[in-house]
């Protein structure tokens, strides 16, 4: 079961675009994770109108704030925080905007704590998440054990493996000659997983092109 979130702007915002940064198909690292959450009053946030320019256009929202997310912009108050900083350490910079994607296997913005089953999924999203790991341009999937266990859960992920494989920070659930899907850390941890989060950061940044 989950919570939606009240706002029907979000909501809409959902509907049209039920992913973040570039479309899933089009990105080179693609990151799924479970729901996306926010504060039920985000309406009355200052951050609001930022939030809404972000699921427009996250790539053009990158670039012009200098930050992957409106959570890290300085009017912004509430949860989540912890995970997009964690994210921003990595290395990403606005000139990897057009490279990065990330989606939550359910489909609508919520509210609270949420304990996702697979009953709460939709299949079209579903198969939107698979076809974009499997027959898009990601390279580098990003997936952490609570995912892969709803993924599993859902039956709509036949491919990937019950445990990862390797030995190095990052762990394989699934791998092609030119695509891979990690197991990872959610960005949220902290405290005795500091280490580990930091060595996976490292293994990703090492995987970022360069810019001049």
């Amino acid at each position: 079961m989950y919570q939606p979130h009240p706002s029907s702007e979000l909501n809409a915002q959902f509907r049209h675009r039920p992913f973040q940064g570039v479309e899933p198909s089009a990105a080179t690292f693609l990151f799924v994770g479970l729901d996306a959450n926010y504060d039920p009053n985000l309406e009355r946030s200052p951050s609001f109108r930022s939030v809404l320019e972000y699921h427009q256009d996250g790539v053009a929202f990158w670039r012009r704030n200098g930050v992957h997310h409106p959570f890290l912009l300085p009017e912004y108050r509430g949860d989540g925080r912890r995970y997009h900083r964690t994210f921003a350490r990595i290395g990403f910079t606005p000139k990897h905007a057009n490279l990065v994607s990330f989606i939550e296997l359910l489909h609508v913005p919520t509210v609270g704590r949420n304990k996702l089953t697979p009953q709460d999924l939709d299949p079209s999203h579903l198969h939107r998440i698979n076809a974009a790991i499997l027959q898009g341009q990601a390279k580098h999937i990003f997936i952490s054990s609570g995912v892969a266990r709803l993924m599993h859960s859902s039956k709509a992920f036949p491919w990937l493996a019950k445990e990862p494989t390797g030995s190095g920070p990052l762990r394989v659930l699934y791998s092609e000659p030119s695509r891979f899907v990690y197991s990872h850390l959610h960005f949220s941890n902290y405290g005795k997983f500091q280490k580990q989060l930091e060595a996976e950061a490292h293994a990703i940044s090492a995987l970022l092109p360069t810019y001049a």
